[in-house]
Parts: C-alpha cells; sequence; structure tokens
C-alpha cells in the first residue's frame, strides 16, 4: 500500500503514465488507470493487444529490487511455469526512468495474463487442488533458483520496516511487543530449501488467472512482493480468506488446496500447526504497511474514494491492533 496522499495525485493526473508509456510501443489514446495499491498499474494496447504499465516511486521499490524481480519472472517462464511476460521498451530496456521535481518514477511492462479470477464463493474443490499444485511448484522451482544479478529482500528486511514503523508511531507498544516474539519464533525455525526460498507472498485469488482449457492452469502475476522467507507463509497468505471464514465448506476447500500442493511438495502436519503463527507476521507486515500509507503529507482536496478508503484502512488497522492483545 502506497502513500495515500501519493496515491491521490496520481489517481488525480496521469501525467506521469503519459510521459512513460512512451517509451513502449502503443496505440495512442488507450491508456487507462487499472490498479492503485502498492504501485500505479495502467492498462494499454498496441496493435490491439493488452499490456500493463506498472509504475513505482523509488521511495517505495528500488531498482535493484525490480531487477531481482524481472530476473527470477524470467527464471519461471524459462522452467514453464505460467507467468507474464516482462516486456521490452523500445530501446530494448525492461526497466525505464522518469525524473521529477517530486522524485524518480520507475517503469515496466508486463503482458496480459491469460485466464479468468477465480472468486472464493464459487471457487470448487477441484479447483482449490489446482491452486495447491501451482503454488507448490512455485515453490519447486524457488529451491533451485539463484539469482545471477540482485537478490530479493528477505524476511529479516521486513522485519527492520516493521520495527522502524512502529517506533516512529509511539502508541504502538503491543505491535513492536507482537513483532518481537515474531521474531523470536521465526528464528528458530529451520531454513533448509525445503522449507525456505524466495516466496510469491501475494498468490491469491485475485494475482492467478485460471485457464481451464489449459490443464487448468494458473497464470500468475504481481511478483512484486517476492522475499526470502519459509514457503508456508505463501500458503497462509494465499488461504487468508478461507482460514479467517471458520464454516466446514471453507475448511474442505481448504483441504483441496493443501492436497494439492501437498501431491507436488512434502508439508508436514507440524508446518500446517505453524498456521498461526505465520498469520501474526502476515497481520504485523499488513498493519505496518497500513500505518505507513496514513502517514500521508497535506491533501488540498480530498475525493470520495480517498475517504472511504482511508475510513477502511483505519478500521482494518484497529481490528489488527486489537488482535495483537491476544496471548499467543
Amino acid at each position: 500500500m502506497m502513500d495515500l496522499g501519493n496515491m491521490v495525485r496520481g489517481v488525480a493526473s496521469d501525467a506521469v503514465a503519459q510521459s512513460l508509456v512512451k517509451f513502449w510501443e502503443y496505440d495512442e489514446g488507450t491508456l487507462k488507470l487499472w490498479r492503485a495499491s502498492s504501485n500505479f498499474v495502467y492498462a494499454f494496447e498496441r496493435n490491439q493487444v493488452q499490456y500493463f504499465l506498472r509504475i513505482s516511486f523509488e521511495q517505495d521499490n528500488s531498482i535493484d529490487q525490480i531487477i531481482a524481480e524481472l530476473e527470477f519472472m524470467q527464471y519461471l517462464q524459462l522452467n514453464g511455469f505460467p507467468s507474464v511476460t516482462p516486456i521490452r521498451s523500445i530501446s530494448g530496456k525492461l526497466i525505464e526512468t522518469l525524473k521529477t521535481p517530486e522524485g524518480t518514477y520507475i517503469a515496466v511492462v508486463f503482458s496480459a495474463a491469460n485466464g479468468i479470477n477465480l472468486d472464493t464463493d464459487t471457487i470448487s474443490a477441484k479447483q482449490m487442488e489446482e491452486w495447491g499444485k501451482s503454488l507448490a511448484s512455485f515453490h519447486c522451482l524457488s529451491k533451485t533458483f539463484e539469482p545471477v544479478f540482485e537478490r530479493r529482500k528477505s524476511w529479516l528486511d521486513t522485519v527492520q520496516f516493521m520495527e522502524n514503523v512502529f517506533k516512529e508511531h509511539q502508541g504502538e507498544q503491543l505491535a513492536l511487543q507482537e513483532l518481537g516474539r515474531v521474531t523470536n519464533w521465526l528464528q528458530s525455525l529451520p531454513t533448509n530449501k525445503d522449507v525456505f526460498g524466495l516466496i510469491h507472498y501475494d498468490f491469491q485469488l485475485d494475482n492467478i488467472f485460471f485457464e481451464e482449457n489449459k490443464n487448468q492452469s494458473f497464470n500468475v502475476i504481481d511478483f512484486d512482493d517476492a522475499m526470502y522467507h519459509w514457503y508456508v507463509l505463501d500458503i497462509v497468505t494465499a488461504l487468508d480468506d478461507f482460514i479467517e471464514d471458520n464454516k466446514p465448506h471453507s475448511k474442505l476447500l481448504i483441504q483441496s488446496f493443501l492436497n494439492g500442493y501437498h501431491s507436488k511438495m512434502d508439508l508436514d502436519r507440524n508446518v500446517i500447526a505453524q498456521f498461526p503463527q505465520f498469520q501474526k507476521y502476515a497481520n504485523l507486515y499488513k498493519f505496518s504497511k497500513i500505518l505507513k500509507s496514513l502517514d500521508y503529507g497535506e491533501i488540498n482536496e480530498m475525493p470520495s474514494w480517498f475517504v472511504e478508503l482511508r475510513g477502511k484502512l483505519v478500521r482494518v488497522a484497529e481490528e489488527l491492533r486489537q488482535s495483537f492483545q491476544k496471548t499467543w
């Protein structure tokens, strides 16, 4: 989640996007904002084929981290894992930048993902199983990945980020204490290649596209949260909506996912018992990013969507804050 002030300014004007898309071939008049969250994503067309322009602010996402992200994506594709393709600019670059008085913007372009998004309310047990298989295939490839250029951040980098955020907000002592407990627990876990490696961290339904006609495979997008962590965290974050729903049907769907995952990669029962502890890490990380996004500067005019979004983030932050008061 980006600074809400930057989000307001970016949504109000597409001047930066219009400047950056010119580094690639595109059809005039087709650029449209698609999503704004941790970065800005614009859809555009070239010869009536859709592509996506992703724009990051240098203070939120460094070029080195993007280089590492793209290298991993290319590695996955070379090994047959279905994901979107980074597209080179007219000058042959995968990354283009634009310097402005506000700072430097970093742009990359990706192909569109084939398939459709599935919904938590209608997904079938068979689709859950295929979803689990897809994540396990991802982790199997992660085991053998060794970066040539840059290395993605690790869980320790995120812990440092969270600690800094919580210390900047002096009223968040409970979060800081929770972070200490989670960090100590994570440091006690093994880090061999069978359990630890580069994870996606956002392998949820809005980032995977189901292709029923192609062996029921999933095309994956949005790798910009990838980090070195325990593979089980990818399972926990992927299944977040289902884990929170305590209904019997959701439990059956979770089991279908785990069956699919286990068919391609070992999943120890002891690891499944650790789901709640990994959820605590994920909740802390989400909480820290919300706090950071709410540290926006002065905004002259607040659009209605901003007021609604800010209210939602404040409510979510309070719910997470209350969860830190629970004992382990």
